[in-house]
């Protein structure tokens, strides 16, 4: 009885009961402040024009950020490896130059999609090989191949865009099904998938490791130059595949102005997810739902009618917000 009576005095302890409450409340804004602010956007946003919260319009939202979303999933895992990739933009328009080169010659979707798909694979080998051999630091690394990739898809068509010929291509981005339009279901797809990687796979758990701390992971027998030309590889893998999805929906590709500042939206959705920037830590459900925030960010200014060249802004604004919480956490 004496010792129920010490238990229940040290739980009405105001000390104990402020040091639990901090503790609970550090853990909700830590793991689920991202869905707090894209609640509460949302609410402001129905608010403030009462077209947002239509079927069509929060559609048209999803289907919006899925190609950034997808490039978003390869980011995750690289920048939870403690690495970063700032040439997702410009390996997109090289493989989606490249595969839609290859499907207008031979009027083949499958060579076309495969030819897209390799050449993000071979740009991510290049990155990783740069990466875990050439002990290349990330920044520089894919500093480097966003000029070279960029340059290439320029010289390849003279600086012009690339329209398909091959009708059925469209198909992969502009079918239907259940009121959503086909990429959508491409996003959830890749976003399940990614999580199942780095939640339930070996793989996932290396990467996890490596970017908390590589030295200690070194130590533990495991191959980090493996991991990282591993996540190098998915990372513009998932941004070739994106290049598929924007081309199909467009049925062209702009050598020019396709992916361009791809690496700033990616990037802020990550850290907005709660990602850290030296990795180690964060969640793929964070990363989702950080693109859908910014779907609907880029959707409200929109509607509100303010100035396109001012969004930029708003996501630099956010992104160094985040980072600045992060690092008081």
């Amino acid at each position: 009885m004496a010792k129920g009576s010490k238990m229940d005095n040290v739980t009405k302890d105001p000390v104990i009961r402020g040091v639990r409450a901090r503790a609970l409340l550090k853990y909700l804004w830590r793991d689920y402040s991202v869905l707090v602010a894209l609640v509460l956007m949302m609410v402001l946003a129905s608010i403030l024009n009462p077209r947002f919260l239509t079927a069509r319009n929060l559609t048209n939202i999803l289907r919006q950020v899925s190609v950034i979303g997808i490039v978003s999933m390869g980011m995750t895992v690289v920048i939870l490896s403690g690495g970063i990739d700032l040439s997702v933009g410009s390996v997109l328009a090289l493989s989606g130059v490249m595969g839609m080169l290859a499907l207008n010659a031979s009027g083949s979707i499958i060579l076309g999609v495969f030819v897209t798909l390799g050449m993000g694979a071979g740009l991510g080998a290049v990155n990783g090989l740069l990466i875990a051999k050439g002990r290349v630091a990330p920044f520089i690394a894919t500093l480097g191949m966003m000029a070279v990739a960029r340059s290439l898809a320029l010289f390849a068509v003279r600086g012009s865009n690339v329209v398909g010929t091959v009708a059925g291509y469209t198909l992969i981005s502009r079918g239907t099904f259940l009121g959503l339009r086909y990429p959508v279901y491409f996003f959830a797809m890749v976003a399940l998938s990614v999580w199942f990687l780095m939640m339930k796979t070996r793989f996932g758990r290396h990467v996890y490791a490596t970017g908390s701390n590589e030295r200690a992971t070194l130590m533990s027998a495991v191959n980090v130059g493996r991991v990282k030309m591993g996540v190098y590889i998915l990372c513009s893998s998932l941004v070739a595949l994106g290049a598929i999805v924007e081309s199909a929906t467009l049925n062209s590709i702009s050598s020019s102005n396709s992916g361009v500042q791809y690496e700033l939206d990616a990037i802020a959705a990550v850290i907005i997810g709660g990602t850290r920037l030296e990795g180690g830590r964060g969640k793929v459900v964070g990363t989702v739902l950080g693109v859908i925030l910014l779907g609907v960010l880029n959707n409200v200014l929109n509607l509100m009618n303010v100035s396109p060249f001012l969004q930029g802004f708003v996501k630099g604004l956010i992104i160094i917000t985040a980072v600045f919480v992060q690092r008081r956490d």
